[in-house]
């Protein structure tokens, strides 16, 4: 097939995707509940497949943990929208004001038309469907850019989605960087993006370019306080799951520890036990996740090399160093620990994703506030402690796309809270009703009957009786 073929299959589809939706403008209730329903009954249908394509696609990942942290968010957000798109799709009542009666005041939620999805290959069933749904929810046609890196997920979820849906509802496309490219130049009517924060970039400018609105799920580096009152064992057995969920290919994962000074020593032998009772060497090659890429490897490989060679200590919390699980050509490579990492290393830097967590410790809250204020705001931040007091602190004086006190990740998995970043970890939301609205357009509506006392404005001005009133309600 000629390199140029997809970008013109690309044109076409949105053309015709574009004529369905100024077809059927508006779908009713039950169109829009049908859809989601059958897609809920592929998706449960084709669980093992999914799990069994995500794990050739990384090289291995354990189908237990696909089902649990990918697989099952995925169909309780499916139902969870179903439960609520009745009441959604309501007109929204706003306040009239008194000069303006009788009228009635309501946002109506419209489907913006065609909606573009780019997905990721960390997470490709998840972010693949969880924006579809609220895509199809708000009544839109979607056209999905899924990861070249995620062949064979790509094509299941292809099968999956075909067996629902034609063409001129969804469409899936999974070419390379230049199709991407293509992708992202499409006059869509919404776009959403997931990924690194350097491409990003390149897709809102492609956008601008069409005053497409975007949203973008991007990344960062999410950081993890632990404070001197956090329950340890609690604190490690999160923090080990959250860190290496997907071998830390999680764009919430938590990046780097903070730890209070008095309990650094104990927290990092906690993490060590933690993760050898979670991941034993007798599972190790089943349960963990590889890196997904030989350019993830790469990329582990050389911030490791760099860190050692900067005098930093690197524990290994498996059997074995780094240097057996990464130079035998696998893409297994079990947590490792940094300490004494000089401030200006790559590990500091730049999003790591993947399963290396520096360590840091702190003597003063104020610190830590200090140098978050000087950072550009993650993804999401993560606090270990029991103080009321200094949870609204962290609440109220630091900004993130989102918070999670005492646990990792989970923010993510709630159905009914906003997932989103803010300034270089991305813009808007999607989960639950923001993503309704965010592929909706909240439609102002103002509505009058036929008598009209607000004509009282109209001109010729000297003879208003509206003069008097109007000099008393505009009184100092």
């Amino acid at each position: 097939m000629p390199k140029h073929a997809d970008t013109l299959d690309l044109t076409a589809v949105f053309a015709s995707q574009r004529k369905a939706a100024l077809a059927l403008p508006y779908p009713d209730y039950a169109c829009r509940l049908g859809w989601l329903k059958q897609l809920e009954q592929q998706l449960k249908q084709q669980l093992n497949a999914l799990a069994a394509a995500l794990s050739e696609d990384f090289g291995h990942r354990s189908a237990e943990e696909s089902l649990r942290i990918e697989l099952l968010p995925t169909a309780q957000g499916l139902a969870y929208q179903q439960r609520k798109l009745k009441r959604w799709m309501k007109p929204e009542k706003r306040h009239t004001s008194w000069l303006f009666q009788p009228a009635r005041n309501f946002i109506q939620y419209q489907p913006k038309g065609v909606v573009g999805i780019m997905v990721p290959w960390n997470y490709p069933v998840f972010l693949t469907l969880g924006p579809l749904m609220a895509a199809l929810a708000a009544g839109n046609r979607v056209m999905l850019k899924l990861s070249e890196d995620t062949p064979a997920t790509s094509h299941c979820l292809r099968q999956l989605l075909a067996a629902v849906f034609p063409t001129d509802q969804v469409a899936v496309f999974s070419g390379d960087a230049e199709q991407a490219a293509a992708f992202a130049a499409l006059p869509f009517d919404h776009l959403l993006f997931t990924g690194s924060t350097t491409v990003g970039r390149k897709v809102m400018q492609a956008a601008a370019a069409n005053l497409t609105p975007v949203t973008l799920e991007l990344g960062g580096k999410s950081p993890a306080i632990i404070a001197a009152d956090a329950n340890l064992a609690v604190s490690a057995e999160r923090l080990v799951f959250g860190k290496c969920a997907n071998a830390g290919q999680t764009c919430v994962a938590p990046d780097y520890l903070w730890v209070d000074a008095q309990i650094q020593p104990a927290l990092i032998n906690e993490l060590k036990n933690t993760f050898n009772r979670l991941y034993p060497a007798s599972r190790l090659q089943q349960d963990f996740s590889w890196l997904c890429t030989e350019r993830q490897r790469q990329r582990m490989l050389t911030l490791l090399q760099q860190a050692e060679q900067a005098g930093a200590t690197i524990i290994s919390c498996a059997e074995h160093n780094w240097q057996h699980y990464l130079q035998d050509g696998s893409g297994l490579l079990p947590l490792q620990l940094v300490l004494n990492l000089p401030e200006d290393h790559a590990l500091w830097q730049q999003e790591i994703f993947g399963p290396i967590l520096p360590i840091r410790s702190f003597n003063t809250i104020e610190h830590i506030f200090t140098e978050l204020s000087t950072q550009a705001r993650p993804l999401a931040l993560y606090l270990f402690s029991d103080n009321k007091a200094l949870q609204q602190q962290f609440l109220k004086h630091s900004h993130s796309g989102g918070v999670c006190l005492n646990d990792c990740l989970m923010q993510v998995a709630q159905d009914d809270l906003p997932f989103g970043g803010i300034g270089a970890s991305g813009m808007g939301a999607y989960h639950g009703k923001e993503g309704f609205i965010t592929f909706s357009h909240a439609k102002a509506v103002h509505s009058k009957g036929w008598w009209h006392p607000g004509k009282l404005i109209y001109p010729p001005y000297n003879k208003s009786p509206l003069n008097t009133a109007l000099r008393w309600l505009l009184r100092s």
